[in-house]
């Protein structure tokens, strides 16, 4: 490089190290300075606030800054007044209950507040209480109070509110007095859930917050909160009385029967069944109570079916009708209660008691060919000659249960089932029968001759015989022939009926109907059966044993009877003598043996009995047979 004339060159060369020695202490002595000058003023700042809130700390809002913590408790006991200004507003429907936070049990603790706020900036480590302190100074630093939550006087005082609110869940029912139906209304439960509404009311209460706090209840509805509509029912039954009658029914039919509402009042019945969706009220009548009624009933409207009866016109081979035929009917007992609560339900104060109807085999319409009926098959006559006036009666009177009936193909017919009861109100008179070893007067006396003549008739026919009962001695009338001469040739075809112990039977056992028809003959002492229907060509043989082993009589027995006036003597029966017969039939079909049967019959010895006036003088005869 050239040199510039009249410039001296000045020459450089780097700084010794003694020079950079001295700058670094210097800048750590201003380093140290600084720490010093700062540590200075924190010693300062914390002996200047010494016993003192730090500036900018604050407590829920209110400023504390410089002030003991005394002080400070005082001033935020004064400024924080939540716990008994503030105001709780418990909601529960339109029911509002107002309390103040106190009263829930919230407490400021001003004390620990203030300590809070002292100690804010006094903790930890040197360095993080200036931080802490330098924070609050410049943003400041505002610290929740401190309080003290009593859940116990929250949750009694819920209890209390509860106590107002809650009411138990009640079923709605009803009663009856009297007559009058009443309601007992039900009530939807309510219940107030104290432990659900302190968790809302806790988070209420720490904002320092007024508000309307709705409280968490429930509510229990009853399985059944209306009766109303079962009441109007109630009431509809009760209203007026309860018709019950025979459908359709005829002269001689029972009822009406009438009820009246103090009579339904006492049999209502008000049960809680389980519905489809839910348990309901069932108003109606008893059944155990109506039950009891109408099977009392139920006999009384209890009526067979009875066939048409007919007689076979000999001379156009037709049947003419005598007696219409009877539909069967029975109560139906279940039914009719059904009946009954059903139209009641629908304001029906007027029933008809429900039957259960059976048509009979043989309608009004039937004819002689439908029922294969064509001819006489069977007759026999017996004679009654010597009877009473009564026992003519008697005859007559059974004869005629039996004219026109029907005996369906197959069946065995039972003589006691048709004759029924035998008795004064079925128009029987009082004649001798035959009792025990006695013949005795009651009621029915000659109704065998009627069971004998059916005997013969079934026996001559050639019919099976299913069950029969001899007498127990010879009747003289069924040892009569058509001129009242005894006929000992008869003796062993008798046969007696003694509802319900004793009936004679027989089996139509052929493929037709067979209609029987019974004639008296009051005049000329006769009963006549009959059967029609058709020939299958059966004939019967039949021979008898004729008496065997023939007794004699005892002698004869006198008995006083103060009914007789004095010397008066009357016999009441008459000797026969005891023996065995055995009758055998063959009944013959198409030429061949069709079934044998044997009837054998022991006739014990009877005496003769007269009865006689007090103070009568009896033959010697009869004096002695006394002895």
């Amino acid at each position: 490089m050239s040199s510039i004339p009249g410039i001296r060159r000045q020459s450089y060369s780097s700084p010794p190290a003694a020079l950079f020695s001295q700058a670094f202490f210097a800048l750590a002595a201003g380093m140290a300075l600084f720490v010093l000058l700062v540590v200075a003023l924190a010693i300062g700042y914390d002996f200047w606030y010494s016993g003192r809130i730090y500036p900018g700390v604050s407590v829920a809002g209110v400023e504390l800054s410089g002030l003991p913590p005394q002080q400070a408790a005082n001033l935020l006991a004064r400024r924080l007044s939540y716990p008994e200004t503030g105001k709780i507003v418990f909601k529960d429907k339109d029911k509002l209950w107002v309390a103040t936070p106190l009263q829930v049990g919230l407490f400021l603790d001003a004390q620990n507040s203030a300590m809070q706020a002292y100690h804010y900036g006094r903790q930890g480590d040197p360095l993080t209480r200036w931080f802490s302190q330098l924070r609050a100074w410049y943003s400041g630093q505002n610290l929740a109070p401190q309080l003290v939550y009593d859940e116990r006087m929250a949750q009694n005082y819920l209890e209390q509110i509860a106590a107002q609110v809650d009411r138990p869940t009640v079923e709605a029912s009803l009663s009856v007095n009297g007559t009058q139906v009443v309601v007992h209304p039900g009530q939807v439960g309510h219940t107030l859930d104290v432990s659900a509404t302190l968790q809302p009311l806790q988070a209420r209460l720490t904002s320092l917050t007024d508000g309307l706090l709705p409280v968490v209840s429930y509510e229990t509805p009853p399985a059944i909160l209306d009766v109303s509509q079962q009441a109007e029912l109630a009431r509809k039954i009760l209203s007026t009385p309860l018709v019950l009658k025979v459908p359709g029914a005829q002269d001689g039919d029972p009822g009406p029967w009438k009820f009246e509402p103090a009579q339904l009042a006492e049999m209502l019945t008000i049960q809680r069944q389980q519905g489809a969706q839910a348990p309901v009220y069932q108003v109606g009548l008893n059944a155990e109570q109506l039950r009891t009624f109408l099977q009392g009933l139920a006999p009384k409207l209890q009526r067979d079916p009875q066939d048409a009866r007919f007689t076979f016109n000999d001379q156009t081979h037709q049947l003419d009708l005598i007696d219409h035929a009877v539909i069967g009917r029975s109560l139906d007992v279940d039914a009719t209660i059904q009946a009954i609560n059903d139209q009641l339900g629908k304001g029906e104060h007027s029933v008809d008691l429900v039957m259960n109807t059976t048509q009979p085999a043989v309608a009004d319409d039937a004819t002689a060919q439908k029922l294969g009926i064509k001819e006489l098959v069977s007759q026999q006559t017996t004679y009654f000659y010597g009877s009473s006036s009564a026992r003519i009666q008697n005859i007559s009177t059974a004869a005629s249960r039996f004219h026109g009936v029907l005996v369906p193909p197959g069946a065995v017919f039972s003589m006691g089932s048709v004759l029924g009861d035998v008795s004064l109100d079925t128009g029987y008179a009082e004649a001798l029968i035959i009792y025990g070893n006695r013949t005795i007067q009651g009621v029915g006396g000659g109704v065998c001759q009627v069971s004998t003549t059916l005997f013969r008739t079934v026996f001559f026919g050639g019919f099976p015989v299913m069950e029969r009962y001899p007498h127990a001695y010879r009747v003289y009338y069924y040892e009569l022939d058509r001129a009242g001469n005894d006929n000992a040739k008869m003796a062993g075809l008798d046969a007696t009926v003694y509802e319900p112990m004793v009936d004679f039977k027989f089996k139509n056992d052929t493929s037709y109907w067979l209609l029987m028809e019974t004639y008296v003959d009051v005049k000329a002492r006769s009963l006549t059966w009959k059967f029609y229907s058709t020939s299958d060509g059966r004939s019967v043989q039949w021979n008898t044993s004729g008496l065997q082993n023939v007794i004699e009589p005892p002698d004869p027995l006198y008995q006083e009877n103060p009914d007789l006036a004095q010397g008066q003597i009357n016999q009441v029966d008459w000797a026969v003598e005891g023996a065995d017969v055995s009758v055998d039939r063959t009944v013959m079909r198409d030429g061949k043996v069709y079934f044998t049967d044997q009837y054998n019959t022991h006739y014990l010895p009877w005496r003769a009995v007269f009865e006689y006036g007090p103070g009568t003088k009896l033959p010697k005869d009869a004096q002695n047979s006394n002895n």
